[in-house]
This record gives C-alpha cells, sequence and structure tokens, in this order.
C-alpha cells in the first residue's frame, strides 16, 4: 500500500513543473536558448518531442555551411554559436573551431553543454495543448500526451515544424507565397530554373514518348503553372547520410523489403543519358560523410513532403519512412543492379552506414533534413528586401545576423517541354548581402500570444528563410533575448 502511494505521489508530482523559460524543441536554438536562459539565472525547462537534442547537427548535418563558397561568413556569428565550434573543436584535440565534425561527437557535446549549465531535459514530450490565463493572450501552461503540464512566465517554439505556434493559435503559413504577396521577385512558381536542372534530357513517361503511360516514379503529374504565384509546396527534403568505408565500422547498407527496381527508372535513365550521379567522399573526420541532397538528381525526394509540417505523428512518420525507405533502396540500386555504370556502382561499393552513429536507429538519422516547415505570420515579416546587397531593407533592431544567400530547394518535379523538370531552386547570385534579423521577427502579433517568442519558424518569406535556416544562425537566434531598439550606427 505505502509503495502505491509513494508512486502515486511521484507521479502526480510530474504533472506540474514550473520554469521561468519554457522551450519547446531539442533544436540548435532550442540548446542555446535554455544555455542561456540558464546564465542568466533563470529556471528553464527544455522540452523534446523526440529523444534526442541538438537539431540537425545529431542528425548527420555534419558538415556546417561555414567558409566552404567563395565568400567567408565565420565573421556572421560569434557568442554561443562560436562557443559550440569551440568546444567541438576541443572534442577533436583542437584548439581552433572545427565546423566539421560526427553527429556522435556533436551530441556529446551538447548533452555536457547543457549538464553544466544544469538544464533539464524532459524527453519525448508531445506537445498536445496550450492553456492561456484567464480574459489574456498570456500562455500560462504547455499539457502534454504524458499527462505533465509545464507552468512558465515566457515560452519558445524552438521546433522546426512550429508546433507550439500552430496549437498557441499563432498565424502560419506553410508553401511559398506568391511573388505578389511581399512584391518580391524570387518567390512562387519559378518560370526559370537552370540552378541543379537535369543535366542530361530524361523522358518522364513509363513508355518513352508517350504520356499515355503515365509517368515513372519521382515527377509529380500537375501543371506547371503561373510564375510567381504561391502553392503549397516545400523545398525538398533528405536524409544527410553519414557513410564509411572502414571495415571495422561499417553496416552494410541492406536491400528494403519494399525495394522495387521500377522506384528508380529516372536514375537508369539519367545514367543512360550521360549524366553522372551524385557519389560519396569522406569530407568529415574519421573517414565519414555528410552526404546531402542538392543536386539535379539525388536523394531529395520534391513534391512528396508537402504534407510534413501540417501532419499528424503519423503522417510525419509515414513521410519519414517513405524518404528512408527509397533512400536506402536507391544506395542498395546504386551498389548492385547489374544496370548501373561501371563507373558508378565502384563509387558506391565499399560504403555503409557508420557502426558507431545513431545507435538507437540502426545507424540511420532519426529525422529527416526538414529545411522548410511552418513559418509564422507575425507583425514584422523579413522577405526578400532584406536579403539584397544594394539598397537592402534596413532593421533597427538586429539580434542576429543571416550570412547565407537566399537558398531554397527544387520543391517539385514535373513535365516540361516532354522532360523532367526539377522547378523551384533559389540560391547564389551576386545580389544579396548579410543582413540583420530583427527582434520584431521572433514575436507573433500580441493578439493571438504575449509571452512567445519562436527563434525557428520566425516570420519570414519562403525565400527570405532560404537565407535564415543555418543551424548557426538558428543558435544565434535561440541565445537572443530582449533588444532595446536602437539607431544603428
Amino acid at each position: 500500500m505505502a509503495a502505491r502511494l509513494a508512486a502515486a505521489l511521484l507521479f502526480c508530482s510530474s504533472l506540474l513543473l514550473a520554469a521561468d523559460i519554457v522551450i519547446y524543441g531539442g533544436s540548435a536554438a532550442g540548446v542555446t536558448a535554455a544555455i542561456q536562459s540558464a546564465r542568466m539565472g533563470r529556471t528553464v525547462e527544455l522540452i523534446e518531442p523526440y529523444g534526442h537534442v541538438g537539431g540537425f547537427s545529431v542528425e548527420g548535418l555534419g558538415s556546417s555551411d561555414v567558409n566552404n563558397h567563395e565568400f567567408r561568413n565565420d565573421i556572421g556569428f560569434g557568442g554561443l554559436a562560436r562557443e559550440f565550434y569551440q568546444r567541438i573543436g576541443r572534442a577533436y584535440g583542437k584548439s581552433e573551431p572545427i565546423y566539421k565534425f560526427e553527429s556522435s561527437v556533436a551530441e556529446r557535446v551538447y548533452n555536457a553543454w547543457l549538464a553544466e549549465h544544469r538544464v533539464t531535459i524532459r524527453r519525448h514530450h508531445t506537445l498536445t495543448r496550450v492553456h492561456f490565463h484567464p480574459n489574456s493572450r498570456r500562455i500560462a501552461a504547455l499539457e502534454f500526451a504524458n499527462g505533465a503540464r509545464v507552468e512558465g512566465l515566457v515560452f519558445l517554439d524552438a521546433t522546426i515544424e512550429g508546433d507550439l505556434l500552430a496549437l498557441a493559435g499563432v498565424h502560419t503559413v506553410i508553401g511559398r507565397e506568391s511573388n505578389a504577396t511581399y512584391n518580391e521577385t524570387k518567390n512562387g512558381i519559378r518560370d526559370v530554373n537552370t540552378y541543379r536542372q537535369f543535366a542530361v534530357r530524361v523522358d518522364p513517361y513509363r513508355i518513352p514518348g508517350d504520356p499515355s503511360s503515365g509517368l515513372i516514379p519521382t515527377i509529380q503529374n500537375e501543371p506547371f503553372g503561373t510564375p510567381g504565384s504561391g502553392d503549397h509546396r516545400l523545398q525538398g527534403f533528405c536524409f544527410r547520410l553519414c557513410l564509411t568505408r572502414n571495415p571495422s565500422n561499417l553496416t552494410p547498407v541492406a536491400k528494403p523489403p519494399t525495394y522495387s527496381k521500377a522506384n528508380y527508372e529516372i536514375y537508369r535513365r539519367y545514367m543512360a543519358a550521360g549524366g553522372k550521379l551524385f557519389t560519396p567522399g569522406a569530407n568529415l573526420p574519421n573517414g565519414k560523410t555528410d552526404l546531402g541532397s542538392w543536386h539535379d538528381l539525388s536523394a531529395n525526394l520534391y513534391g512528396m513532403n508537402f504534407g510534413y509540417p501540417g501532419g499528424d505523428h503519423a503522417t510525419r512518420a509515414r513521410i519519414t519512412r517513405e524518404h528512408r525507405e527509397f533512400t536506402q533502396g536507391l544506395i542498395w540500386y546504386l551498389q548492385n543492379e547489374p544496370e548501373v555504370s561501371e563507373a558508378t556502382r565502384a563509387a558506391w561499393l565499399g560504403w555503409g552506414l557508420c557502426a558507431d552513429e545513431f545507435t538507437d536507429n540502426a545507424n540511420w538519422p532519426r529525422s529527416l533534413y526538414v529545411r522548410d516547415a511552418r513559418r509564422m505570420v507575425g507583425p514584422y515579416v523579413i522577405t526578400e528586401h532584406h536579403t539584397r546587397r544594394v539598397n537592402p531593407t534596413p532593421v533597427d533592431d538586429p539580434i542576429a545576423v543571416s550570412y547565407w544567400p537566399p537558398d531554397t530547394h527544387h520543391v517539385r518535379r514535373i513535365v516540361r517541354d516532354g522532360a523532367a523538370y526539377n522547378e523551384g531552386f533559389v540560391f547564389g547570385g551576386d545580389d544579396w548581402g548579410p543582413f540583420g534579423i530583427s527582434y520584431r521577427s521572433l514575436l507573433p502579433n500580441p493578439a493571438e500570444a504575449e509571452n512567445l517568442l519562436t527563434p525557428t519558424c520566425l516570420s519570414s518569406s519562403h525565400v527570405a528563410y532560404g537565407a535564415i535556416r543555418i543551424e548557426w544562425t538558428f543558435m544565434a537566434l535561440g541565445q537572443a533575448r530582449r533588444h532595446r531598439r536602437r539607431p544603428l550606427a
């Protein structure tokens, strides 16, 4: 009887928690927000719907987009973001910051960092309800599927998906705005896409040359639409693949149960037309890869992810599973099918999953690389005009710097002029520049929520978000706090 009573009291005590700062989402921004809050002497609860904290850096994104193009952008961040990379450096026995690292190392660094600051992490807490104070739009508490309830003074949505925003009734958007919405030029349906466009002509029909036969997999059957108009599409997702050729640390990539060679017909035709597919290379310490997808044809499943941000957990799990099965099958296809060119098979043979990475998920990254999800629509929206090198929109309350060009991957693969066509990519050029990110863009309309901020789903157009969605930018935004508005010097 006494044991049952003690257990019941323990359970009840877990139902009600309280903190000054309540952070939902263990992204890179969520971690730095928690550490900064602790350093300021605030009590903080870091609540993660899944099992791991640290964002995409602990899910295969080991290459940080720092100084890896024709511009040097490490001058664009300091604070906790720089401290993170310095801690990564020390983990590898270096005195300087390191920008390429293994996910397992990043996770150890993040967990140790949070433990130093005695930050409580609540894992596997799925948000189900947001409670407001009576007759106000101040959030009082968050309620979770496991029965826990967390009260707080200030709340942060540090998820990539914007789930707290949505449940709080804050206005969000999924997809591309039209160019007319914010008087932009790079938003909506792209009239001409040459960047990462197919390098060779690929017939899209099941029976080549016969539109009535239907389309081969990965191509959507939809009209091109009106250039500049908005739609529900999101830039493609993928897994950041961590592979190795080290036999002592290698788990072979198995043929998935759902495998069908027909799913990869576009790859066969691409190679037959003379196209060269993406291949792995050891670009991380200890002979590992961060194999992303940004090529004309790789593992991005364009047009097959738009149900993810607004979907329930079952929908997200299904889309994640579909991407994993397709990608796993693609690797097996490229390594084993005799129709794959000898050069391509040779480039892929010998690569496998890393046995010491993602050990709780069969060595596969646990989450998709979600490049785009919900975005808040608040009173101050960052747009293409802020990103421009010449006459950018000025910002008088900057809390962080974006030092990356608008970067939105293709959103769909369709038929245009009788061939497979990728649509939606925006990247690079010479018309962009670094810009300050306004504190106001983190705030919803006060009529919707008064004590809620988001460093990850901030108010920005589809194009502008592409310049913000970098891990170190998220870290800087997570660290940021209240800013006293003053003119720029």
